[in-house]
């Protein structure tokens, strides 16, 4: 059985359908104009929370050898590449250190070689009775000391390498230069900071939620940002399980899609929640004009065209909410532009 609220909707469409009839027979030019009803439809309730903008990927690379700087590739807010050079040291000490083990694993290995003969002769001479097995101990030992000289040096020759890489610092991945930390000529050791950037190839907003609309969140996860080139809908949501013992707050973060949205880390965003669902007047947003500090609608009657502001609420994908200025069941124009052309001769052929 229809609700009464249902019933007087039907009524109410199909006064207004015989009257926009009536209407396209006395103003044939109507019959141009894309119309649409204004309607109450199910949509989110929303409640809004100011957040910050984030890198997900930001970071400070440190010296990891001792060294002085002789070369700084770039600078604040400039944009590198990964495996870019940022900061190139004098490598004096490492390439020695480096020629100084290699040259050491020569001489393991040569080592190694003479140690492996002289086993093969002491094994050689005990096949054949003309050594004792004390000599073929020693010299089997000797070439097993030989082998671990060799591990040792192979080990040393790779440290002496790493330590050469060192002096060459590259980014990690693609971003911006946010600090730089060291000038050219310095003397720096490990573990010094050198400069500082992030990504914007992946951002996220954090913000901080109450524990009634955090435990909404956790049975409704979506959230999405008003940002200046629209609406973005966040990727992923995490929720803190534990809250904090001073505010009672939980924090949230919010992962934004691939994109830059004309966001950066530091700004502050209003983040949407989803908490529940409520019947909303809703027009198709193409149909709502923008004049100044004016928001106005075109609305179709039986008496023509005419604008009438109206005061909006939130969007829903390509519907906005009025809240006032408009009622249910009374048409508008989608093509503004259109409609107020149609309006304008219409004024003037009344005045004629």
């Amino acid at each position: 059985m229809k609700s009464k609220r249902a019933q007087m909707k039907q009524l109410l469409l199909l006064v207004t359908g015989l009257a926009m009839a009536t209407s396209l027979g006395a103003n044939p030019g109507l019959e141009a104009l894309e119309t649409a009803t204004a309607s109450f439809e199910s949509a989110a309730i929303e409640r809004i929370f100011d957040g910050t903008v984030e890198a997900v990927h930001q970071a400070t690379v440190s010296a990891q050898t001792a060294g002085r700087i002789a070369e700084v590739g770039y600078d604040v807010d400039d944009f590198v590449d990964a495996g870019s050079v940022l900061v190139r040291f004098t490598d004096v000490e490492q390439s020695t250190a480096l020629r100084q083990a290699e040259a050491q694993l020569v001489e393991a290995r040569a080592r190694l070689t003479e140690a492996e003969e002289d086993y093969r002769r002491a094994q050689n001479l005990r096949e054949r009775g003309l050594g004792s097995q004390r000599d073929l101990d020693s010299a089997l030992a000797s070439r097993q000391s030989a082998g671990a000289r060799v591990t040792s040096a192979e080990s040393a020759v790779e440290a002496a390498r790493q330590q050469l890489a060192y002096t060459v610092v590259k980014a990690p991945y693609p971003g911006i230069v946010t600090e730089r930390h060291v000038e050219v000529g310095e003397s720096v050791s490990p573990g010094q900071p050198l400069m500082s950037g992030l990504s914007l190839e992946r951002l996220r907003v954090a913000t901080d939620l109450p524990q009634s609309v955090a435990s909404e969140v956790r049975k409704n996860p979506f959230a999405a940002l008003n940002t200046g080139e629209g609406r973005v809908e966040a990727a992923d949501i995490t929720l803190f399980p534990i809250a904090d013992p001073v505010t009672n707050t939980f924090r949230v973060r919010l992962d934004l899609p691939e994109g830059q949205f004309g966001l950066y880390p530091g700004m502050f965003v209003k983040v949407a929640f989803r908490i529940g669902e409520a019947d909303r007047l809703l027009v198709p947003t193409s149909s709502v004009l923008h004049r100044s500090e004016v928001t106005a609608v075109y609305v179709v009657s039986p008496e023509g065209v005419r604008l009438r502001q109206v005061r909006t609420g939130q969007s829903f994908g390509e519907k906005t909410e009025v809240l006032a200025g408009l009622a249910a069941g009374e048409t508008v124009a989608l093509d503004p532009v259109r409609a107020g052309i149609f309006a304008k001769s219409s004024q003037e052929s009344a005045s004629d």
